[in-house]
């Protein structure tokens, strides 16, 4: 029998409903095409109702779209019943400039998360007990801990000027439960500065807080959805469907750069950089990696280019079926993913009606009968999934097999993908 798996105390945050009505269902409004005109456009799975849907021929536009510089502010707040024993500027140091750097390299330099951080903590009028705060807190706190937050914070904030709102608790006081840090959506908004807040970040990490936490909440404000599997008793595995391989899925894992399919949907990969794999015969590409390296914190076409973005594919979709395509791309220890347990072609699942939460991406195991890095992975069965040089695989009940025939100068790895039925 294989080793117990060590696993540290996972937090995953779902997306979460106030006494407002949570978002059940985005928005299907027409937005900007994530995939435009040309030969990737057949494997863009469109667009549904579940919420944080994979779907990305069409951008939701109840969501700011990470394409460009956006500003957040931090709010902190204490309560009567505690003195914080951290201050703003410890917090604020907890999760910046890492979770801005960890999305300068997803994004290739074309995205940059700009904070604004108040220096002084402001005081609810209501001890912190008083707002039962939990990790599946009941409608009528939340909305109690919402509304007395925008109360206080209103009068020192001109909430008009920033696209992510994160309210920090204070992490010592009584009431303040540090599993309970989670994105609030509101299909009736908060409004204050004239502006309308329909999500808004609530964090009660302790100090110092999870790994990577503010960038896994700040997913759920550009759209992405939860990718770990919830058991119903709580007691089981989360990690079985994406193992170490994306932020969304664990905060913890060893290789948590965003999936390819996710950085087409924020606008961060070209559709030139994704090629769709149809029926006409075995298909040879060469797959850049898609983790940069360090690069240079700028953005726009220099950023993409210092970040090293590159001008080859990033990304290969198989589509297998009207919701579902299956996904290729180059995973290593490389930026974001330094820890990467292995490297090689990583293949998974994606699914556009699928709830946040209800598996829309499952990585295929290239290896069933193995596991790797039981040590530190989140999950040990998926961390050597990837296949590796010399390799072939055939998808289960998919009849797409990927064959890895080596690597060019450059590190792009040459793949043979045949595509039957």
């Amino acid at each position: 029998m294989p080793r117990p798996f060590p696993r540290a105390r996972l937090r995953s945050t779902a997306a979460v409903f106030t006494t407002m009505s949570a978002l059940a269902a985005t928005s299907l409004g027409a937005g900007p095409s994530a995939a435009g005109p040309d030969s990737a456009a057949p494997c863009a799975l469109t667009r549904t109702d579940a919420h944080h849907s994979e779907g990305l021929d069409t951008w939701n536009a109840a969501y700011p779209r990470p394409a460009r510089s956006l500003d957040a502010v931090m709010v902190f707040l204490s309560f009567p019943d505690a003195h914080p024993l951290t201050t703003p500027q410890e917090l604020t140091a907890d999760h910046f400039p890492a979770t801005t750097r960890f999305f300068e390299r997803a994004s290739y330099g074309r995205f940059t998360l700009r904070p604004h951080t108040l220096r002084h903590w402001i005081q609810m009028p209501k001890p912190s007990t008083a707002y039962a705060i939990q990790r599946d807190w009941k409608p009528e706190h939340r909305s109690a801990y919402l509304r007395d937050a925008l109360s206080v914070a209103d009068p020192r904030v001109d909430f008009s000027r920033y696209d992510v709102v994160y309210f920090v608790a204070d992490p010592d006081a009584p009431g303040v439960d540090s599993d309970a840090t989670k994105v609030v959506n509101l299909t009736s908004p908060l409004r204050a500065d004239g502006t309308d807040l329909r999500r808004i970040v609530t964090v009660f990490e302790q100090h110092p807080p999870d790994r990577l936490v503010l960038a896994h909440e700040t997913g759920h404000v550009f759209d992405l959805p939860d990718l770990y599997h919830r058991p119903a008793d709580g007691k089981g595995d989360w990690d079985t469907h994406v193992g170490d391989w994306d932020l969304m899925g664990s905060q913890f894992g060893l290789a948590p750069d965003l999936f390819a399919w996710h950085k087409w949907k924020l606008g961060w990969l070209d559709p030139r950089q994704v090629r769709c794999v149809q029926d006409a015969g075995p298909a040879r590409l060469t797959l850049e990696p898609l983790a940069a390296g360090p690069g240079m914190p700028t953005t726009g076409a220099a950023g993409a280019q210092a970040f090293g973005l590159g001008r080859g594919t990033k990304l290969a979709v198989v589509r297998t079926g009207p919701d579902s395509v299956l996904a290729l791309e180059a995973r290593g220890p490389v930026g974001n993913d330094a820890a990467a347990c292995r490297q090689g072609v990583l293949v998974y699942r994606v699914r556009g009606g699928a709830q946040s939460g209800g598996g829309p991406v499952e990585v295929i195991d290239a290896h069933p009968r193995t596991d790797a890095c039981w040590e530190d992975s989140v999950y040990p069965p998926l961390a050597d999934a990837p296949i590796g040089i010399g390799e072939s695989f055939t998808v289960p009940g998919e009849g797409v097999r990927v064959e890895v025939e080596g690597r060019t100068a450059s590190g792009a790895w040459t793949v043979k993908i045949a595509v039957g039925r």
